[in-house]
């Protein structure tokens, strides 16, 4: 099951990056048994070593792929099929993974954490960098 869910994700965000002033690819993490209870901020900061003083936002998984997952009418033929490869690999969140969020580290640089829970009380998901001045 945990392979599974990790294989599948990470075919999802295969060769895509998340565009921003810079682009950074996906990561995808496994934190075995950690959903059997409330990820609080304190204990995600604490699994991605970030320090406790660490500003952190969460945020709604469509609204965080906004500008990734909608065509728009001037697209040309690569970035309709970068809208296509976003909206699988949120489907693919959605399918596998129940609880959902996206959680924003930082300031600048931020490092964003997109988490969900596993049928088996696992916490799974895909890491990436946003840029933003």
């Amino acid at each position: 099951m945990t392979s599974e869910i990790t294989e599948k994700l990470k075919q999802a965000s295969n060769d895509l990056l998340m565009m921003s002033e810079s682009d950074y690819p996906f990561e995808v993490f496994f934190w075995s048994d950690r959903g059997k209870e409330d990820l609080t901020n304190q204990k995600l900061l604490q699994l991605t070593s970030h320090s406790q003083d660490t500003s952190l936002e969460t945020v709604d998984l469509d609204y965080f792929f906004r500008n990734c997952a909608e065509e728009k009418d001037w697209y040309d033929e690569t970035q309709k099929q970068n809208v296509q490869k976003f909206q699988l690999l949120i489907q693919t969140l959605k399918d596998n993974l129940i609880d959902i969020k996206v959680y924003r580290l930082g300031t600048v640089s931020i490092d964003v954490y997109i988490v969900g829970k596993t049928v088996s009380g696992d916490l799974a998901g895909i890491a990436t960098k946003v840029v933003e001045t």
